[in-house]
């Protein structure tokens, strides 16, 4: 009877040292590779990379916008004014288009990709914040714990990703982007990106991005904060800013 205690009691221990150890979300850091110019002015929403250029939107009433930016100057090659009662959020590319969120109004935009002509609107419960694409569907963030999912044709929601951390949920999920089979997401108003298994919705990792805005000589407090992700899928070249920031950075993720 006493081995069978001590066994089961070892079991238990081990059951709970293993649970522990897969509770534990690793952080990342980050060291800088390069630098590039960015719109201070710009408040950043939405960003993605594709054929070479950066795709950025802008918020703020009377300042939203859509852009096709050159990463080597930050020169605006292309701009897209968005009408002034709407707050521009997220945008992702889908085929020859680009989708965008507004903030509030629950409608979206579908432009062309090319000439940034308005094809369509759509709409949706609740607020945007953050869209982005694997390929074959659209991931939209909306301020809560949750990411939906959205076919790219009919842009109607399939299911939802309830976004946990330690059995807990993750909420202020902002801008987002499709890394290498995870949906990296923004938490607004800190300096972390989480790492987003797009199937159970666990953080299986945090980027701890601390100091970077101090390196986009940006002072602690107000909304200038972190908030634009952009991947380079050819080169394996990670990039983010901030909303209003003078630079952007390609970094490389570092296991802290």
């Amino acid at each position: 009877m006493f081995e069978f205690k001590r066994g089961a009691i070892a079991s238990l221990a081990l059951a709970a040292l293993t649970a522990a150890a897969q509770a534990a979300v690793p952080v990342y850091g980050y060291t800088v590779k390069r630098s590039f110019p960015h719109d201070a002015q710009a408040f950043t929403q939405g960003l993605y990379y594709q054929n070479g250029y950066l795709y950025e939107s802008t918020g703020q009433n009377g300042y939203s916008s859509l852009r096709r930016v050159e990463l080597e100057s930050g020169k605006v090659l292309q701009k897209k004014a968005i009408p002034a009662q709407y707050f521009g959020e997220g945008i992702s590319p889908v085929g020859n288009e680009i989708v965008a969120l507004t903030w509030t109004s629950q409608t979206g935009f579908v432009f062309d990709a090319s000439t940034f002509e308005l094809k369509r609107t759509f709409n949706y419960p609740g607020e945007g914040w953050a869209l982005a694409t694997d390929g074959e569907r659209l991931y939209m963030s909306d301020g809560t714990a949750y990411i939906r999912v959205l076919d790219p044709k009919t842009l109607a929601p399939t299911r939802r990703i309830r976004v946990t951390a330690d059995g807990e949920p993750v909420t202020r999920l902002n801008e987002l982007e499709w890394v290498e089979g995870e949906i990296y997401a923004n938490i607004w108003q800190t300096d972390r990106i989480a790492r987003i298994d797009p199937f159970s919705g666990r953080v299986v990792g945090w980027i701890d991005l601390g100091g970077l805005a101090a390196s986009a000589n940006i002072a602690p407090g107000g909304d200038n904060v972190l908030n634009g992700i952009a991947y380079d899928s050819a080169k394996r070249r990670l990039f983010v800013t901030g909303k209003m920031w003078p630079k952007l950075f390609e970094i490389e993720l570092k296991r802290k």
